[in-house]
């Protein structure tokens, strides 16, 4: 299921505690494709508290608490790290992170917590939504296998790559124009893992945000930039993103496009794909300023500039999942739609 899928279940998921209708979900996916991040941001949303739990690294006894006497009679207590009302508010998401890499024992104690919502004597508060992720076999991580009677206690869904949600994430997110139009120009490169080698770096969600942080770091450092760029996306995608970036002095005046100049669109595609990604950026920047539909206006003018209309139609539609439905109040967009008409597709 692509991202922007599942952040709707799971957003519904974690309200229908209100009514009594939650059931834990348990997302699968390879390494570095956010699913922890795309809970995390669920919490965010609904400013929740959000307890991640490690079951790889828990023993039996971390989650079933420890037993101490009370008169004639043995009591457990309760970890602290389990969500508590008072300590913690009534509502949150409770997240169970690595379960497939628990050890049999410790999945076994986690059967009554997630489908009961009880521990012995605990019990998860009511506002209290349960999720959880793993790898799967195949993605060559340290996992077992789900036991039936602890998968039977899950809805469960696949993470899978989607280009378009990345690129709408990763702008809202303020990643460098630059690594969205190389990943845009390369999109076979956006999840890039291959199990049978099982390498150290490689081209994922996670390290692309990555990249960037290497990229403000080492972009004048032009000695280390390849090298940053190879330790967090491999060393092939590391010396294709380094030479990408290096071949954008080439990139044709964007203030200029801006102001509502004539410019030519550059002939090779890879600066189509950089301009584009330019102009996006540019155009989430100047939303909420006096000049917004300024540069809006001229962004669209420059969509009909592209020799293939589909390049246009790619930054319109990356500029529509950015800064909204404004973009429809606009003229210049009634001027392009209907020269595009024979192109432009609706998602």
């Amino acid at each position: 299921m692509r991202p922007a899928h599942l952040s709707t279940i799971l957003d519904t998921e974690f309200v229908s505690t209100r009514t009594g209708h939650h059931t834990p979900v348990m997302i699968w996916g390879p390494p570095g494709v956010g699913k922890s991040q795309m809970i995390a941001q669920v919490a965010a949303k609904h400013d929740v508290p959000l307890i991640d739990i490690r079951l790889s690294q828990m023993e039996p006894s971390d989650l079933r608490g420890i037993p101490f006497r009370n008169g004639e009679m043995v009591e457990w207590a309760t970890p602290a790290m389990l969500p508590d009302a008072k300590r913690h508010g009534p509502e949150g998401i409770l997240f169970l992170d690595e379960i497939t890499s628990a050890p049999p024992s410790v999945s076994a104690a986690a059967y009554q917590l997630i489908l009961d919502r009880k521990l012995g004597a605990y019990e998860v508060p009511e506002g209290w939504a349960i999720f959880a992720a793993g790898n799967r076999q195949g993605d060559r991580g340290v996992t077992y296998t789900m036991p039936a009677p602890l998968a039977n206690r899950f809805s469960h869904f696949e993470f899978e790559t989607n280009l378009d949600d990345w690129v709408m994430w990763a702008y809202k997110n303020g990643v460098d124009d630059r690594i969205i139009a190389f990943v845009r120009f390369r999109p076979e490169l956006l999840f890039e893992f291959d199990p049978a080698h099982n390498p150290v770096a490689f081209p994922s969600p996670r390290s692309w945000e990555f990249a960037h942080r290497a990229l403000q770091k080492f972009e004048n450092n032009h000695e280390l930039r390849l090298g940053a760029m190879q330790a967090c996306v491999g060393p092939a995608a590391g010396i294709e993103l380094n030479a990408f970036i290096t071949n954008l002095d080439q990139l044709p005046d964007i203030d200029a496009i801006l102001r509502g100049e004539k410019v030519a669109a550059p002939k090779e595609i890879d600066l189509q794909y950089a301009v584009a990604a330019s102009l996006v950026g540019r155009a989430i920047r100047a939303k909420d300023s006096d000049e917004a539909a300024t540069v809006h206006g001229h962004i669209l003018d420059y969509a009909s500039v592209f020799p293939q209309k589909e390049m246009g139609v790619m930054l319109v539609s990356d500029m529509h999942r950015a800064i909204g439905q404004d973009i429809f109040s606009l003229p210049q967009f009634a001027q392009w739609s209907n020269a595009v008409a024979d192109v432009m597709l609706y998602a």
